[in-house]
């Protein structure tokens, strides 16, 4: 057995020195490979990540400013009567007063904003600028300039500034329909008046909406702070992607949640203040609301819970182009329509006066129409005029008691009369009251046809049971805000 296994050992021992160059090939073969693909794995966490982030802080710095901003208030005349008259100590009361009543005072306030051409436009946010009689830019060099107010946009919190001079480093703006969520970023202010500061992180989350009607925020977690307020955004080529603005926090301090708003907004309204020195907004002359999943089964020709449906069309363009209450409207000039707040930023960037190609689902069928925008700021406000309905019976139908409206009922609920049914009561654990209807609220469709009695109502509640279908929508109306509420027909 010894000698049997000694020359299997010795055979194992002889061919590996016969086969050594293969086998030294072949390691050197795997080791490569392991190699490659580790270079093909890594660069996602390697490439991406830059090493440092200085060549681009030395890159942008010089078109980043500092804006210092001043406002007269009134002076505080100090306390009055405070002493009687004769006292000893009213001359040391008086000098008190008289050293703190210097007439007005000036408060001054800081942010961040960046150059944006050659000649000296600058962007930073309205807030940073607003009630200022006084705006100053200090650049990286040093030097300080005077700013003019060109003009701003309260509905984006946009301003454009313009200083005197020529030749002066500007940065651009970049699509900010291409940062990616993890994307590298860097932001570069004024925090808390540390002038000229670098902060990065990565984009946090895109297409945020605070408060604003063409919100479209890009969330980060780059420190941002007061005083970071109109200062940019840049992505790692050194181009703006968005205009910080606006900070979450408990304690007004930075915790890695900031929004900055993003550029492809901020691009259109520059532009706009650069030409007019105001915006002008396109307007399609509509009011709106999102579809939800619980109207779906109830439109006909709709698959799933997209576009922004119609409520109502006053005297204006979509009026004329041919739209009509209860379309829902599912692609604006080219561009397929997600919701409402989607259709609302897509058509305010739309240029007053276009012509655009508007596609509504009516009836079951899309419909092409053509619609030419008017302006929103000059159009908007007078474009829904009240309306006056007749008086209908009383009925009880799908949890809601229905009433013919009289004086009384119109005193009573506050209601610009028109056609419909007014809601008098609504049934406990009801469908309608889970969807938030309430005595007041007036019914002016059903089916998206419109309903002038009872009589009306029940024959769309039949027709759409012929049809078998599980819900019914209805248009309601409230304070002259109209708005879709699809209901259940097992009530």
């Amino acid at each position: 057995m010894e000698t049997r296994r000694s020359i299997v050992t010795s055979k194992a021992i002889s061919l590996t020195r016969r086969d050594e160059g293969k086998l030294r090939a072949g390691v050197t073969a795997l080791v490569l490979g392991l190699a490659l693909a580790l270079a093909q794995a890594l660069p996602i966490g390697a490439q991406d990540r830059p090493a440092s982030f200085a060549d681009l802080a030395e890159q942008v710095s010089p078109a980043v400013v500092n804006i210092t901003t001043s406002t007269v208030v009134a002076a505080n005349t100090g306390p009055q009567g405070v002493v009687p008259e004769g006292s000893p100590f009213e001359d040391f009361f008086r000098d008190f007063q008289d050293r703190g009543n210097n007439g007005p005072r000036r408060s001054s306030a800081l942010g961040s904003g960046f150059v944006i051409s050659a000649d000296g436009f600058i962007v930073t946010n309205n807030h940073v600028i607003e009630g200022a009689d006084e705006i100053l830019i200090e650049f990286f060099s040093g030097d300080e300039l005077p700013a003019e107010l060109v003009g701003t946009d309260p509905n984006t919190d946009i301003a454009l500034l313009k200083v005197d001079a020529q030749g002066l480093a500007f940065v651009p703006f970049g699509d900010s329909d291409t940062a990616r969520v993890g994307d590298w970023v860097m932001a570069m202010g004024n925090p808390l008046g540390q002038g000229f500061s670098v902060s990065a992180g990565i984009v946090s989350a895109r297409n945020r909406e605070l408060s604003g009607t063409y919100d479209d925020y890009i969330q980060t977690d780059a420190a941002i702070n007061r005083g970071n307020s109109g200062g940019p955004l840049f992505n790692l080529d050194g181009e703006v992607i968005g205009v910080n603005t606006a900070i979450l926090s408990p304690n007004g301090g930075s915790i890695g949640i900031g929004f900055s708003m993003a550029s492809n907004v901020v691009t259109n309204v520059v532009d706009q203040l650069k030409e007019y020195g105001e915006t002008r907004r396109g307007w399609l002359g509509v009011r709106i609301q999102d579809v939800t999943e619980d109207m779906v089964e109830a439109i006909e020709g709709l698959e799933v819970a997209r576009g922004a449906m119609v409520s109502d069309v006053p005297e204006g363009p979509a009026l004329d182009g041919g739209v009509e209450a209860g379309d829902v409207i599912t692609s604006f000039d080219g561009i397929e329509i997600a919701d409402t707040r989607e259709l609302v930023r897509i058509v305010g960037n739309s240029p007053v006066g276009k012509t655009v190609e508007v596609i509504v689902l009516r009836d079951g069928e899309p419909v092409t129409l053509a619609v030419t925008l008017g302006r929103r700021e000059t159009a908007e406000a007078a474009a829904f005029p009240a309306e006056e309905p007749e008086v209908v019976e009383q009925a009880q139908v799908l949890g809601l008691t229905l009433s013919e409206i009289t004086p009384e009922l119109a005193d009573q609920f506050s209601l610009t009369l028109s056609d419909g049914l007014v809601i008098t009561e609504v049934a406990p654990e009801s469908d309608a009251e889970s969807k938030g209807l309430v005595p007041g609220d007036l019914i002016t469709e059903a089916g998206q046809q419109p309903v002038a009695s009872v009589e009306d109502l029940e024959a769309r509640i039949e027709e759409a049971r012929e049809a078998g279908r599980k819900s019914i929508l209805l248009l309601i109306r409230r304070g002259g805000d109209p708005r879709f509420v699809a209901l259940g027909l097992d009530e």
